[in-house]
């Protein structure tokens, strides 16, 4: 299990992790996703890691698996995921979408193993596109594993606040 400070710190696999340093890399991804940069945010996965958005009736402690998504990508489809982003392809997204991240409200708790820890974080992720102006307003569940080159996800999940999409939302873009 991994340790738990009062002050924000995390003890996980012989290494303190701060909620700054926690706080920066969730910062930075927003920066990356915002700037359609699909190579250096496939680079903040571990080999094998899953990428998840489970549908908007979710109640935590479901299994996605079981009970729906609207993404449920082992690292095999992440990869297939980023590929189709970057080309021409992905027609939803040709040319892409205006989009601005916000994070906030990150708390960091134990994991079932010593070498990763969780992270709970809101969200809001203002698109634009085709004349529309949409908000997308969640949490983020993740599960992190610091590393030699900084922290990565395991386990990148994104919980819709919605009870449901509007007509016409699309969640053709990473969450």
């Amino acid at each position: 299990m991994t340790a738990i400070s009062n002050s924000g710190l995390v003890l996980c696999a012989g290494r303190t992790v701060t909620r700054q340093e926690v706080e920066d890399f969730l910062y930075a991804e927003a920066d990356i996703l915002d700037h359609w940069d699909y190579d250096s945010w496939l680079a903040l996965f571990e080999d094998g890691a899953r990428y998840e958005i489970p549908t908007t009736d979710y109640r935590p402690g479901w299994s996605p698996h079981r009970t729906g998504s609207f993404v449920d990508d082992d690292w095999d489809l992440l990869r297939a995921r980023v590929k189709r982003l970057k080309s021409r392809k992905a027609h939803a997204e040709n040319p892409h979408s205006r989009t601005h991240r916000l994070v906030s409200n990150v708390r960091l708790s134990e994991s079932d193993t010593e070498d990763s820890f969780r992270v709970a974080a809101s969200f809001v992720v203002h698109r634009a596109r085709d004349g529309h102006f949409d908000a997308y307003v969640g949490w983020y569940d993740h599960l992190l594993v610091p590393t030699e080159d900084g922290l990565r996800f395991r386990l990148r999940r994104s919980i819709l606040g919605h009870e449901s999409l509007a007509a016409g939302a699309r969640l053709s873009f990473i969450l």
